[in-house]
């Protein structure tokens, strides 16, 4: 009998600012049982932030849990399969959200690195926008004795990019992986159709202190350029149980 999804959503409007990092950085979150995906000949990880929207549970909405926004940090991995060939996957450092109760099932279910913490999330149109093409993505949390915050403003005329391009590349992922209360590896599966980006114009402002957030060993990401920023139209989700290999 096929799988019904644990958890059923809409993802929506999501930011990722994806930087180049050294390896060194990435092999202590590293599962065993995988490896760190390349691209370019280079490692990445990616800041990620999204609004989760008609939040279901086993397709039941849990009350006050239904839309909050989701602020993550995630690497790209790959595991040989017996044919020779890799599926390629994301870990994650830390998942944020304003929801106890979200925090307490995603550590419950999937051993996942998840916390609460305060913050908020807003979409409108960008009145200065003489097109009125545009609009504006704004998101800020608390964490750690600071208010972070970010605001970009793309255009609204979402395209599909090539499926050789490097906005594929980072936003197409079927798989989650991480692993169980005895250090096992799970693997997760979430089911979406291929997302739209919006081309993002030249207004974005990035206050972050990645080392509050993640630790000291993160903080050089406060002074790097990103590799590459992608604004994603989001779709519709469904996550999958997870399964040990």
């Amino acid at each position: 009998m096929a799988k019904r999804p644990f958890l059923t959503a809409e993802w929506r409007h999501l930011i990722l600012l994806t930087y180049s990092v050294e390896k060194e950085v990435l092999l202590p979150y590293l599962p065993e049982g995988l490896e760190l995906d390349v691209y370019k000949g280079r490692y990445f990880a990616s800041f990620v932030a999204f609004d989760f929207l008609n939040t279901k549970v086993k397709g039941f909405p849990i009350p006050f849990h239904r839309h909050f926004p989701e602020v993550n940090l995630r690497f790209y991995v790959r595991r040989k399969l017996e044919d020779g060939t890799y599926e390629r996957g994301v870990v994650f450092v830390k998942e944020l959200v304003p929801k106890r109760m979200v925090a307490l099932i995603a550590k419950k279910v999937y051993n996942e690195p998840y916390e609460y913490t305060p913050m908020w999330s807003e979409v409108y149109s960008d009145e200065e926008s003489e097109e009125n093409n545009r609009f504006i993505i704004e998101h800020g949390m608390e964490y750690g004795g600071l208010e972070h915050h970010w605001r970009f403003i793309p255009t609204d005329e979402p395209f599909l990019p090539d499926e050789n391009s490097t906005e594929h590349f980072f936003k197409e992922h079927e798989w989650g992986y991480g692993v169980d209360k005895r250090g096992r590896l799970l693997r997760y599966r979430v089911e979406h159709p291929v997302w739209k980006v919006y081309p993002l114009t030249e207004r974005f402002e990035l206050k972050v202190d990645f080392g509050i957030l993640y630790g000291e060993q993160w903080s050089f990401l406060n002074h790097l350029i990103p590799y590459n920023i992608l604004v994603a139209e989001g779709s519709a989700i469904k996550v999958f149980p997870g399964e040990l290999l």
